[in-house]
C-alpha cells in the first residue's frame, strides 16, 4: 500500500484539517503549469521585450513574480522527477534526459503529488509532456493520475512522430493519437478536465511541450515521418537555423495563450478564487534561441542561466498582487506546498520545503543548503554563495554582487570553498549521482 493512502487511512480527511468528521471540507483546485525550455528572461513580466506574453504577464501582476526560482536540473526530466516526488531527483536515479527506454524511469515506488492529492479527493489529470520514464512502464496513472494525455519526450507539434520515428501521444497509457497542434491539444484536454470536475477539487498537472524543439509555431510545417531516426541536426525541425528564434517566439505566445484560455475558463466557472495557479519552467532555455537575462550559461549549464528559471504563483483573494519574491526557492518545494495548500502533509521523505506560508503569510523560509548535481557538473548553493565544480576545476560566485558568474571567488575565500565543498561531498553521499532510487 503506498504511502499516501496509509495516511489518508490514519489519519482522515477530517483529521488533517482538525474538524469534526461531520462538517464539510472544501479544498482549493489547483493548476501547475510547466513551459518547457522557458530562460529566465523570456518573459515581458521578467523583461523580454521581443516576446508578446500578457497573460503569464497579468499572472504576475496580480499574484507572486519569483527572482530567485530554480529547477532541479538543467534539462528536462531531472526536474520533472522533483516536481513529483518533491525530492531531489537523484534520489529516483534520475540525473539526465530520459523517455525512450522501457528501463528508466521514476520508480513507480515513489509517492507523488497526485498520490497525496488523490485521497483527499482530488481528481487528478497530466495533459503534456510526461518525461520521468515510458507511459507504458512508468506512466502517470500508474502514478496516481486519474487521467492523461501525453507524451513521453517532444515529438513533431503536428506529426505527433518522435526522435525514434515512432507516434508519441497517448491517453491513459495507450498509444492515442489524434491531429492537431500539440500546444492546442495540451490546452484543449486541460479545458475539458477543468470543466468536466467543476464541482470537485481537481488537480490540473499542464506541462507544455512548448518552447522545447522541433522549432515549430503553429503554422510552420509537419517535418518528422515515422520509421526513421531523427538525432541529428534534423531534431530541430523543418527550419532554417536563422527561423528558429521566430518559431521559438511563436511557440512562447501560444503557450501563454493556452494560459488565458485556462484562466478565461476558470473565470467563467467562478473557479478563479477557489483556484491556485503556479507556473515555473523545467530548465533555463538554448541561448541561441531563447533568453536567460543576465545570467550566465543555457540550458544544460549549472551556471545560474541553466536552472535559475521564471516562476508565478497566483491565487486571487490569497496571494497579493505585485509581489516579487526574492527567496532561493526550487521546483522540489511544489510538492510540499500543493500538499499543505490541500491541507495535508507532505511524505517525510521530501527534500522540499511548504512555500505557503511565505506566499499568504509573508513568513520567512528556513536556511538551508541547496544542491544541483549531473555527469558534467555538480553546484552548491548557501544564502548568495555558489559553489560549481566541473570535473577537477571548482569556482565560487557570490550572487549578490556578481549574479553573471563573472568572478570565481575561489581563491579569495577559501574557507566558503572548504565549507561548501565539504556539504555537496555530504550530500552526495546522501542520495548518491545516479543512485539507487530509495
Amino acid at each position: 500500500m503506498k504511502p499516501a493512502l496509509i495516511w489518508a487511512l490514519a489519519l482522515g480527511l477530517a483529521g488533517a484539517f482538525g474538524l469534526r468528521a461531520a462538517e464539510p471540507v472544501t479544498r482549493p483546485n489547483i493548476v501547475l503549469i510547466v513551459i518547457d525550455d522557458l530562460g529566465y528572461g523570456d518573459l515581458g513580466c521578467y523583461g523580454n521585450r521581443l516576446h508578446r506574453t500578457p497573460h503569464l504577464d497579468r499572472l504576475a501582476a496580480e499574484g507572486a513574480r519569483f527572482t530567485d526560482f530554480h529547477s532541479n536540473g538543467a534539462v528536462c526530466s531531472p526536474t520533472r522527477t522533483s516536481i513529483l516526488t518533491g525530492q531531489y531527483p537523484q534520489r529516483s536515479g534520475i540525473e539526465a534526459a530520459i523517455g525512450f527506454t522501457l528501463t528508466d524511469g521514476v520508480p513507480l515506488a515513489k509517492t507523488t503529488i497526485a498520490e497525496v492529492l488523490g485521497p483527499l479527493g482530488y481528481r487528478c489529470g497530466v495533459f503534456g509532456k510526461w518525461h520521468v520514464g515510458h507511459v507504458t512502464k512508468f506512466g502517470p496513472n500508474d502514478q496516481g493520475f486519474h487521467e492523461s494525455y501525453c507524451t513521453n519526450n517532444n515529438p513533431d507539434y503536428h506529426s505527433h512522430v518522435s526522435r525514434d520515428g515512432k507516434v508519441d501521444w497517448w491517453k491513459n497509457q495507450q498509444l492515442a493519437d489524434e491531429p492537431g497542434y500539440l500546444t492546442d491539444l495540451v490546452t484543449r484536454h486541460t479545458l475539458d478536465f477543468i470543466r468536466a470536475n467543476r464541482d470537485r477539487p481537481f488537480f490540473a498537472y499542464m506541462p507544455h511541450l512548448a518552447a522545447h524543439f522541433p522549432f515549430q509555431g503553429p503554422k510552420d510545417p509537419a517535418h518528422r515521418t515515422t520509421g526513421k531516426k531523427w538525432d541529428d541536426a534534423s531534431k530541430y525541425g523543418p527550419l532554417a537555423k536563422a527561423d528558429f528564434p521566430r518559431a521559438y517566439r511563436e511557440m512562447i505566445e501560444a503557450a501563454d495563450a493556452s494560459v488565458g484560455r485556462v484562466i478565461a475558463l476558470l473565470e467563467e466557472l467562478a473557479l478563479r478564487e477557489k483556484t491556485l495557479v503556479f507556473v515555473c519552467s523545467d530548465n533555463g532555455a538554448y541561448a541561441w534561441v531563447g533568453s536567460n537575462g543576465p545570467l550566465r550559461g543555457q540550458k544544460g549549464d549549472l551556471t545560474e542561466g541553466g536552472h535559475r528559471v521564471p516562476a508565478i504563483a497566483n491565487w486571487p483573494g490569497r496571494i497579493a498582487p505585485r509581489q516579487v519574491r526574492t527567496e532561493t526557492v526550487l521546483t522540489m518545494d511544489l510538492l510540499p506546498t500543493l500538499a499543505a495548500v490541500a491541507g495535508t502533509r507532505s511524505p517525510d521523505t521530501v527534500d522540499g520545503v511548504d512555500l505557503s506560508g511565505l506566499l499568504f503569510r509573508n513568513e520567512a523560509l528556513p536556511a538551508r543548503t541547496l544542491f544541483w548535481c549531473d555527469a558534467q557538473q555538480k553546484a552548491v548553493r548557501r544564502g548568495p554563495w555558489k559553489l560549481v565544480v566541473t570535473g577537477e576545476t571548482a569556482a565560487l560566485y557570490d550572487l549578490r554582487s556578481d549574479l553573471g558568474e563573472q568572478r570565481d571567488l575561489a581563491a579569495s575565500v577559501p574557507e566558503r570553498l572548504r565549507d561548501l565543498s565539504l556539504a555537496l561531498a555530504a550530500w552526495e553521499r546522501d542520495v548518491g549521482p545516479r543512485s539507487t532510487a530509495r
